[in-house]
């Protein structure tokens, strides 16, 4: 199994749940996106980096904006440990 990062399985696991909660199967919702269904499953298991591009069509087909997916994610207390991003974030 590949090292998966943690907030892209939190943002997969939380498009699951959304999707689950609309009723809708893997199948179906990814084809309804354009996506294939085993890219789309790997975006649930957080296997996949997906684009911005991508994130807009499964909002889309969740009916909800970017914001409802991804909130709390990252963790703001991550980033700041995160030395690489520590200087550029408001304290």
């Amino acid at each position: 199994m590949a090292v998966t990062n943690v907030e892209l399985l939190k943002l997969g696991l939380r498009i699951r749940a959304f999707r689950k909660v609309l009723g809708r199967n893997q199948k179906d919702f990814s084809k309804q996106c354009g996506l294939d269904r085993s890219y789309f499953g790997g975006i649930e298991r957080g296997e996949r980096n997906l684009s911005f591009f991508i994130l807009c069509q499964i909002c889309s087909g969740l009916n909800c904006d970017i914001a409802a997916v991804t909130k709390g994610i990252p963790h703001p207390e991550s980033l700041r440990s995160n030395p690489n991003t520590r200087d550029t974030l408001p304290h």
